[in-house]
């Protein structure tokens, strides 16, 4: 695909892209699909798919507590608890707004930790990583934050979050949907939003403006960025999903680049 090669002009040592199809087929790619990249809060979508996971097997229910007092699974995957982002200091109460969470995900972390007398590490490879053959991923650290892949593994659970193998599909459906609608909050990098629509782990696009998504990326596109220059969506009304990974941190630069490259993405996608 002729626009995965404007990740060339960015300002990173290493980049790589790829667009893969709702069936599986990848439409394109650019670059190194071995590099290992550090995925900062992409961390958090294979988080999400283990704690998910958890659900379906019984550690614990949506609605086990857990953080803060009136909190629960679902309001820490949603964003909702109340924690500050990076301290456990419960700022809101639970339900009341959105407020991006990395402590709320190493909370779940350790709920699921006491729920399995497993470490997350090990849940997350067993659960996860090994089922979909992703052998060059791993989590270093942080649920929220510390996982490195490479493309190639990341076009792989693309694949998966498509055509689930690993959820049920209404699991992976209520987790793909705004759950605690209409809260207002702030998107990292792109400022306050009226709606800052979540849902189980998965950044819902809706309307939010400005965004990291295309402008031509539907409402109900859904993935996550990093800090690390990474992003994953996928776009079912398009039904494709994008995965580019760079060393370059987010900063003024991303939120240059990344919307039009998403939107000529897009575009030939419709076109192919």
């Amino acid at each position: 695909m002729k626009s995965l090669t404007a990740i060339d002009s960015w300002p990173s040592t290493q980049a790589a892209s790829a667009v893969v199809a709702a069936d599986g087929a990848v439409l394109g790619s650019h670059g190194d699909v071995g590099h290992r990249f550090a995925l900062a809060s992409v961390t958090k979508l294979l988080s999400t798919y283990a704690f998910l996971v958890a659900v379906e097997e019984g550690a614990f229910e949506l609605d086990t507590p857990a953080g803060p007092e009136g909190s629960t699974v679902k309001h820490l995957l949603a964003h909702t608890s109340g924690y500050d982002f990076a301290e456990r200091k419960v700022r809101f109460t639970p339900g009341d707004r959105r407020l991006y969470s990395n402590a709320g995900f190493e909370v779940l972390a350790e709920t699921l930790e006491k729920a399995t007398d497993m470490r997350f590490t090990d849940y997350l490879r067993e659960a996860v990583l090994q089922p979909l053959g992703m052998d060059s991923t791993s989590l270093d650290g942080s649920a929220a934050a510390d996982g490195v892949s490479t493309l190639g593994d990341l076009m792989t659970f693309a694949a998966e979050l498509q055509d689930p193998t690993l959820l049920d599909v209404q699991t992976h459906s209520q987790a793909t949907h705004v759950v605690f609608p209409e809260l207002p909050g702030i998107l990292p990098g792109y400022g306050r939003q009226k709606n800052n629509t979540w849902g189980l782990g998965f950044e819902i696009r809706s309307e939010k403006s400005p965004h990291w998504t295309g402008t031509l990326n539907s409402p109900e596109t859904y993935g996550h960025f990093g800090q690390a220059g990474t992003f994953l969506w996928v776009d079912p009304v398009l039904g494709a999903a994008c995965v580019t990974l760079t060393d370059k941190p987010f900063g003024p630069w991303a939120v240059e680049a990344w919307t039009p490259f998403n939107d000529e993405v897009v575009r030939e996608v419709m076109g192919s």
